[in-house]
């Protein structure tokens, strides 16, 4: 069996294995379902507040229309209705059935509520109660044309300038970047240690014994690796695909390209992490052979994750342009979590996601280097917790 063969075969057998399991479909379809679940309350609960039902009856009839048009030009979301009986109609606003129920004509309007106003759409019944007003009066004082005159006025616009373009969009970016670095954290965290664990299973029940009678132990980690490592990359890209398809349903996400492309990025650095991180996990899951001590030594590589992800995440959240997020990025076992978080703020040169990338290939390969050896050297070792230092020596 040539060696690409052995480490495709041991690959599949781990993506099959764990695709299977229950935990894995499970969990990804509970992650998925609380995030829809999350949307739709809050699409219920937000969009019940933001909309407006008002009632209109007697002479204000004819108003609904108005009021429809001027309130979606400033995306004031309002259902219109006809009520012949205001008394029915007091019921419905105690019932919360209306918001409002308009009676009189534009130029004396009367508003019935329960207990409060929406205030913009309070703005909307003024501006054009006083329309009203001010075209009958420029009527009354001979002006040939009011509706032209008033036309003109309603056309005034004022011209705003920004001096930072996108600056509404960038709490969306971070977000964005804030939400994809979790995800990697999390991931990495999780599979990097179901890989350690792997490890420590097939010492424990001496599979690997057999395993490595046909096959290297550079082989049997590298397929494990890639295996569970797949598993790992479907989870993330089906979780965050769904969150992205989610937010912008609920019209939550409106920069769909960044999200889209923070996936990608968020793809890349993911087989990077995970790579990187993955070495260290399997070289120290084979320093024990049962699952009791496989906590002590997993506590140091995952210390050094989590201890990374904090200090990193609120670094970014502070400031993704400063100087002590810049420099913390380009760290081979902090780049991978947030890179992708700082690409999706829009703060990163081209040269530092390059340098980043290459720092962590570097890293990746000294980790694999020492990772393999300490596999190798500790695999077939049973009994009592085996040294790091004896490990490496071999």
């Amino acid at each position: 069996m040539t060696s690409a063969a052995a480490v495709r075969l041991v690959a599949q057998r781990e993506l099959v294995l764990r695709l299977r399991t229950k935990w894995f479909l499970i969990g990804t379809l509970v992650i998925i379902a609380v995030m829809a679940g999350y949307v739709l309350l809050q699409m219920s609960v937000f969009g019940d507040e933001d909309r407006s039902r008002i009632g209109f009856a007697g002479q204000a009839t004819g108003l609904s229309e108005r009021v429809a048009t001027a309130s979606a030009e400033l995306d004031i979301d309002v259902d219109t209705t006809t009520v012949t009986d205001v008394a029915a109609a007091k019921a419905q606003l105690s019932d919360g059935a209306l918001d409002a129920v308009v009676t009189g004509t534009a130029a004396e309007m009367r508003v019935l509520v329960k207990d409060g106003l929406n205030p913009r759409l309070r703005a909307v019944l003024t501006g054009l109660s006083r329309q009203e007003v001010l075209t009958a009066k420029l009527a009354e004082a001979g002006v040939p044309d009011p509706a032209r005159v008033m036309a003109e006025a309603n056309a005034a616009q004022v011209t705003v300038t920004a001096i930072e373009p996108n600056g509404t969009e960038d709490g969306q970016r971070l977000a964005i970047g804030a939400i994809m670095a979790f995800l990697l954290f999390m991931s990495i965290n999780a599979y990097g240690t179901l890989v350690a664990q792997g490890v420590v299973e097939e010492k424990a029940s001496r599979v690997v014994e057999i395993l490595l009678a046909t096959i290297r132990p550079w082989q049997l980690l590298l397929g494990k690796i890639i295996g569970i490592g797949l598993v790992g990359l479907i989870q993330l890209v089906a979780i965050a695909a769904a969150g992205i398809a989610l937010a912008l349903a609920a019209d939550v996400l409106t920069l769909s390209g960044v999200a889209v492309g923070t996936l990608v990025w968020g793809v890349v650095w993911y087989l990077l992490g995970f790579f990187l991180y993955a070495a260290l996990f399997a070289g120290s899951g084979a320093l024990v052979s049962r699952q009791e001590d496989a906590q002590s030594v997993l506590t140091p590589v995952t210390m050094v994750l989590v201890v990374g992800f904090l200090a990193g995440f609120n670094v970014m959240i502070a400031d993704a342009d400063g100087t002590a997020a810049r420099v913390l990025s380009l760290v081979p076992l902090l780049s991978p979590i947030l890179m992708p978080g700082r690409i999706a703020a829009g703060d990163v040169a081209a040269w530092e996601s390059a340098l980043a990338i290459g720092l962590t290939l570097a890293a990746i390969a000294l980790v694999t280097y020492l990772g393999g050896r300490i596999y190798q050297n500790a695999v077939l070792h049973t009994g009592s917790r085996m040294k790091l230092a004896a490990a490496l020596r071999g």
